[in-house]
This record gives C-alpha cells, sequence and structure tokens, in this order.
C-alpha cells in the first residue's frame, strides 16, 4: 500500500478579517473557542496534533493565543447550546476538529464567526460548504472524504477472515455520518456479494445489546465499526466487548488497534488534525474562510494488531501484513 501526501491546498488569498468584536480590548490575544461532541480525556493526541498546527502557524496556547474549550461529552444534543455560548465569549474563530456534529451545531449558530472544521463526510453534502474549491462563506476545514475508504475495509476484512458468512455494523443512528456510511457500505458490500446486518447503537446499553446479537461463529462472523465520537469515547470498550465475544472487528482509525483492536483502515487523523490546527492560525492571522479551499486529506493508515490476531485464532497472510502502515506485534 502507498503512502501517501496530503493535498494541502493553502493557496488561500490573504486578506484581512475581522477576529475582534468591537467590544473586545485591541491589545487582547485572540480566542478560539473549541467545540467537540467528545471529552478531553478521549481526545488527548489529537488535540496535542491541533496545537501542533497552531504552533506551525504562529500561535501558541497561554502565549499568544487562547482556547475556549466546550465539550459535550457524547451528548450531541447540547452541542446548540454550547456554540452559543461561545458566541457570547466573542471568540475569533471556532475550530471543530474532529467532531462534524460540533461544526454543523456551529454553521447553524452563527454566519459571521470564522469555523475550522475536521470532518470525516462530504462537507458540501452536509451543507458546511457549498464548494470544496470556493467555500464561499464563513466556514471551511479539512475532510478525509473518499468513497472507497468503506468498500476498502470491507475487502480487508474479507482477505483476513474469507471464511465470514455474516457481516455486520455498528452505526450510531443520532450521527449525521451514519447515512452517508450505511450507503457506502451497501454499495461496498454488494460489490463484494456481501450482506451487511445494521446495529444502532447510540448509548452504552445499546452497545452492548448490539454485541450481544452478533452469533459468535468465529471466525466466520465479523463486524465493522463507524466513524463515530461516541463510539471512539468508549473504544476501550468497545475494543474488550470484541475480545470478550471472540469477534474480529474493523475500526476506522489506529487507536482502536493501539487499544488492543484488531484493524483499522482510514484517514491519519493526527495528520488531519494537525491541519485544522494550521488553517485555524491561517484564519485568525486574518484569511477567510471563504478564500481557503477545504483541504483533502488522502494519506490513509491500514493498521493490524498481530497480538489480537492471535487470541482471535486468525492467521494474518504475509502479504497483508506487507501492505500494512503499522503491524503491532
Amino acid at each position: 500500500m502507498n503512502r501517501r501526501d496530503l493535498i494541502t491546498l493553502f493557496g488561500g488569498i490573504a486578506v484581512a478579517w475581522p477576529f475582534r468584536a468591537p467590544a473586545q480590548q485591541a491589545d487582547r490575544a485572540p480566542v478560539i473557542g473549541l467545540l467537540h461532541s467528545g471529552s478531553p480525556e478521549q481526545n488527548r493526541g489529537r488535540l496535542a496534533a491541533f496545537r501542533k498546527g497552531l504552533s506551525e502557524a504562529g500561535f501558541v496556547e497561554g502565549q499568544n493565543v487562547s482556547i475556549e474549550y466546550r465539550w459535550a461529552a457524547g451528548q450531541n444534543d447540547k452541542l446548540p447550546a454550547l456554540a452559543a455560548d461561545l458566541i457570547r465569549r466573542q471568540v475569533n474563530v471556532i475550530a471543530t476538529p474532529g467532531s462534524t456534529d460540533a461544526a454543523l451545531a456551529a454553521k447553524a449558530a452563527t454566519a459571521t464567526i470564522p469555523i475550522v472544521f475536521a470532518a470525516g463526510s462530504d462537507p458540501v453534502a452536509l451543507g458546511l460548504v457549498p464548494s470544496l474549491n470556493r467555500p464561499g462563506g464563513n466556514v471551511t476545514g479539512v475532510t478525509s472524504l473518499n468513497t472507497d475508504i468503506v468498500a476498502k475495509r470491507l475487502e480487508i476484512m474479507h482477505e483476513l477472515v474469507p471464511q465470514a458468512a455474516r457481516y455486520f455494523a455498528l452505526v450510531n443512528p443520532r450521527s449525521v455520518l451514519a447515512e452517508p456510511f450505511v450507503r457506502d457500505l451497501e454499495a461496498g458490500a454488494a460489490s463484494l456479494g456481501i450482506h451487511i446486518e445494521i446495529l444502532p447503537a447510540s448509548t452504552a446499553a445499546e452497545v452492548d445489546a448490539a454485541f450481544a446479537q452478533v452469533p459468535q461463529q468465529q471466525p466466520a462472523t465479523v463486524l465493522l465499526v463507524n466513524t463515530d465520537a461516541f463510539f471512539f469515547s468508549r473504544r476501550t470498550e468497545i475494543v474488550v466487548l470484541a475480545a470478550g465475544h471472540q469477534l474480529p472487528v474493523m475500526y476506522d482509525n489506529r487507536e482502536y488497534p493501539a487499544a488492543g483492536g484488531l484493524v483499522s483502515y482510514g484517514a491519519d487523523f493526527f495528520n488531519v488534525m494537525q491541519l485544522a490546527g494550521v488553517y485555524t492560525g491561517r484564519v485568525i492571522k486574518g484569511q477567510k474562510p471563504a478564500d481557503l479551499p477545504v483541504m483533502l486529506a488522502t494519506k490513509y493508515e491500514f493498521v493490524i494488531n498481530l497480538k489480537a490476531a492471535k487470541t482471535l485464532g486468525i492467521s494474518v497472510p504475509l502479504m497483508l501484513q506487507a501492505t500494512a502502515d503499522v503491524v503491532i506485534e
């Protein structure tokens, strides 16, 4: 598997952007409002990557920029109120790195304060921007949009567990990413002659119930977990459930295999967060989101945990290991 560079599209036009409200003092350091549907404890690595991007743009938290954090802790219905609170705080820019639901809440709350997102789906289809090249409004950011990702995850699982007879997918129906994921999943499954059974879950109890529905016909049953902030916040519990049910599971990012999960394929989220930090810094410096094309992440990671595979009784083909970006032993 070839590792590709990120298409940064950093050719925006530098123009003045008023990032202080009249009531704010001219000598005050700019303020970033960071809005997220998850929790800080579960996003430490991603926050570090976001801050790294900020530093590349010339901003260091606590020195020449401050950050107001608003976390929904898995309760997306709180996002509108949290967004409104940031607007009252008169932040200079709202950043929603790694939280598509937060980006939509921010966009619904303001048409004037700049917004920088990092989304895992098509921002045009979601209504965040009218165009990737010409965002046009107060919103821009980074997307890991790739319609082939879900199909690739299915292909990997088909190769890893060729005798699998049933495929399940854990999906949070309350997430804006659920519908596009299911659509892409069904299209990819049709091309492979696979039938997908959807397991909806948006609470801890429903996640437990979903795993209980999967028959233990190992190794003839596999599961895919959709990209979702709630699932990510409970990744340790989900990995433990998968191990307890002796279930091969495909995840969307490296932090699941790092926690003991079997395999993941998806965008390098740390780079995506870093780029979101760079864009946030560029907006603070004065560039308008309307003039900053949405960046397309084209760097993806394939991670295999051989220890988890051995526990499941799965022999990972050497060719598959050779194509992995990271092999955990």
